[in-house]
């Protein structure tokens, strides 16, 4: 990733409203508290046919011991240090406070170039507002408004003249893999054991992350993106705003995915949270692979993981064609294992059938098994063909299309399954008239 742009600062200043009016998307949460953003979000932002990669990072607390405001600098420093240029927001209405002063004590010693925007100057009249500023050190400060959009475009004009001038590398058309489950089931800590590096904050607090965080994963021959999600929670306990967008915006990863990793937990085994992740998967038409995590804290005995295989099969059925992977963040154990399953199940859900052989078996399956007699008259099926979809989706042609039973349309699924090896991928299967 290159040319990329680190909003920083204290919390609650408006930086992620600064984001979303640069990447001209709601893409990062806001709320109207301090700490909402707690790991990093990337967007890209473009200004005059120049594209660069902006960061959204979360409220940086100098000094503090709490759980979450020690992650968060962590995560700021890791902004720092992939940043190009560091964009340092203030809140221009509260004046100089002595965490900027920390902050900017600390920005100063960065080798990076850095800009300073006094945020929350929403008329020309309050200009004058950014004069105490220039105690920080960081240069001339820059009026805007990243509510209105004031002044935000020639703070632009200041970022590019900053960033380097390398071309802006744009991430190609990658398979892009979530990571989701509900919260505290080890989402972010599966990313760190894969990764062998902190990219995203990982503590043992349920709900810590709260906006989908890519990375990009490039091992083994592999380049994809791996997406961690913030956990979803029962639809009666989102109270907060932030936990409602959180939820919104894991529906939006699962949508956007190729496939979808479910971790569940394997003290809890398969829970009906999991089951609704699981039901959301198939219902945007996504492969999946289902991870039982932290399988280290369990004690067994010989038939242990078939046990609960069967009463996870026994749970999502009728849809069972579904690879499932004993791992441990803390082991590692089998980490690799389910990248290489997920990514034969993008390939499964990628695959296409040649007519004449999808022909050749499925009408072979119908003559060995018929459909069943209807309203006293007899189902054929003529001809089967795959059409271009998100997935693999399959149309029949039949004399009577509205007469085909549930019981028969598993079956015909079946037989694809047995024949294509579609693991891990929803079918769609329609019946059309001849």
């Amino acid at each position: 990733m290159g040319n990329i742009v680190a909003i920083l600062g204290r919390p609650n200043v408006g930086k992620s409203t600064l984001f979303n009016r640069l990447v001209e998307d709601r893409q990062a949460i806001v709320d109207d508290f301090a700490g909402v953003t707690r790991d990093r979000n990337y967007g890209v932002a473009e200004w005059t046919d120049r594209k660069f990669n902006l960061i959204d990072t979360g409220g940086y607390v100098p000094g503090s011991t709490d759980v979450f405001e020690a992650a968060i600098r962590e995560q700021v420093h890791i902004a720092m240090e992939e940043a190009d240029v560091l964009l340092f927001l203030v809140d221009g209405k509260e004046g100089v406070h002595p965490m900027d002063r920390e902050f900017a004590s600390l920005i100063r010693r960065q080798p990076r170039k850095v800009l300073l925007a006094v945020n929350k100057v929403d008329e020309p009249m309050h200009n004058d507002l950014v004069y105490e500023f220039y105690e920080l050190g960081l240069g001339d400060p820059m009026p805007v408004s990243a509510t209105s959009g004031s002044g935000t475009g020639d703070l632009l004009d200041k970022v590019l003249e900053l960033l380097p001038e390398d071309p802006y590398i744009d991430t190609p058309d990658l398979p892009r893999f979530a990571i989701v489950g509900r919260p505290n089931v080890g989402k972010s800590s599966f990313i760190n054991a894969l990764l062998d590096r902190n990219m995203n904050i990982v503590t043992p607090i349920a709900g810590t992350t709260r906006d989908s965080v890519d990375t990009r994963f490039q091992a083994f021959g592999h380049d994809l993106i791996i997406v961690d999600t913030a956990g979803l929670r029962k639809r009666a306990k989102v109270e907060e705003n932030v936990e409602f967008y959180s939820t919104l915006r894991t529906i939006r990863a699962i949508e956007e995915c190729n496939v979808a990793i479910l971790l569940i937990d394997a003290v809890d085994g398969l829970m009906s949270q999991d089951m609704s992740v699981f039901s959301m998967i198939l219902k945007s038409r996504k492969g999946v692979v289902i991870v039982v995590n932290k399988w280290d804290l369990v004690e067994k005995e010989t038939n242990t993981s078939v046990e609960m295989e069967r009463q996870i099969k026994e749970r999502i059925a009728p849809f069972t064609d579904v690879p499932i992977i004993f791992t441990s963040t803390i082991t590692k154990q089998r980490l690799l294992k389910v990248m290489e399953m997920a990514i034969q199940v993008y390939d499964n859900k990628s695959k296409k059938v040649p007519t004449s052989q999808l022909n050749d078996v499925m009408l072979d399956a119908v003559a060995r098994h018929h459909p069943p007699a209807t309203r006293g008259h007899l189902v054929k099926i003529k001809y089967v063909t795959q059409i271009p979809a998100a997935n693999p989706t399959f149309l029949f042609f039949t004399n009577y299309p509205k007469d085909m039973s549930e019981s028969y349309k598993r079956y015909l699924e079946n037989q694809l399954r047995d024949n294509f090896n579609f693991t891990g991928v929803p079918l769609s299967l329609f019946f059309r008239k001849k």
